[in-house]
């Protein structure tokens, strides 16, 4: 698995980069197997030129997979969503197979209504937005599959958790969503490298603050699989975890905070 390099500034460099695995799919355009991430100082990306979303998501069901992160799907796939661009039109995704990397895999690029297949399930790309991707299983057994309610919301830790953490059952979202403040409210994550825990088995990690882009990176982690590594984010931008969407509404030395925009799957 890559790593993510120590930026200066205050913080600490993310433990683990993104897992990524090998997606096929018809609408999207194929290219060669990517790298998981390189060695070196990273360069602060550009800001997003937008639009935030193209596309809409379906009301329930939808996968949210977000951005720098894993989903395990039913049929013991994944995917990932890798890497994002805008031109302030039109705005695409790039998408890998799996819920972990593993070097020399494809990956696609695609658009609202392409239609993938991970490990032989059929999806539709329902909405591309800069901090995730919406997709929807076509088959009724994989959307049953998906909502199945887990026999206990206790988590154990490591893959155990996996029913949830890779789940649309509304049960479940909210617990989830009940482990955060209230919409209006600040969550308020530490810069020191320290891991914040919520009730579904979601660990949310300040990877850094970098001082002189006025910049931090997130990442999050659940059953063993990194379901999120937001690069770059600056205040304005919107983040998701478990399926409750927050705005990054300050940096600090000491933290960074963010604003609760709306419960689970919103």
């Amino acid at each position: 698995m890559t790593r993510r390099t120590r930026k200066h500034g205050y913080g600490t460099a993310a433990a683990a980069a993104l897992a990524l695995l090998s997606l096929a799919g018809c609408g999207s355009s194929p290219e060669a197997g990517g790298e998981g991430g390189g060695g070196g100082e990273a360069t602060p990306a550009a800001r997003d030129k937008g639009p935030a979303c193209v596309g809409e998501a379906p009301g329930e069901g939808g996968v949210h997979v977000l951005r720098g992160g894993g989903f395990k799907l039913p049929g013991g796939g994944g995917v990932q969503y890798a890497g994002a661009s805008a031109d302030g039109t039109t705005r695409t995704a790039t998408l890998r197979d799996g819920a972990t990397y593993a070097s020399g895999q494809e990956q696609w690029k695609v658009t609202p209504g392409a239609e993938v297949t991970v490990s032989g399930h059929g999806y539709t790309v329902r909405q591309l937005c800069a901090h995730r991707v919406v997709l929807e299983p076509r088959a009724a057994e994989d959307r049953a599959a998906l909502a199945t309610g887990p026999k206990s919301l206790e988590p154990r830790q490591g893959a155990a958790d996996a029913p949830l953490c890779f789940t649309t059952n509304p049960t479940v979202l909210a617990a989830a969503a009940k482990g955060f403040p209230p919409e209006g409210e600040t969550l308020s994550l530490l810069g020191n490298g320290g891991v914040r825990r919520f009730p579904t088995g979601l660990s949310v990690t300040v990877a850094y603050v970098h001082k002189e882009t006025g910049t931090a990176g997130l990442d999050a982690n659940c059953a063993g699989v990194q379901v999120a590594g937001y690069e770059d984010v600056r205040p304005g931008d919107t983040v998701e975890f478990a399926g409750v969407r927050f705005e990054v509404s300050a940096l600090t030395p000491q933290a960074v905070r963010l604003t609760r925009l709306g419960g689970g799957k919103s």
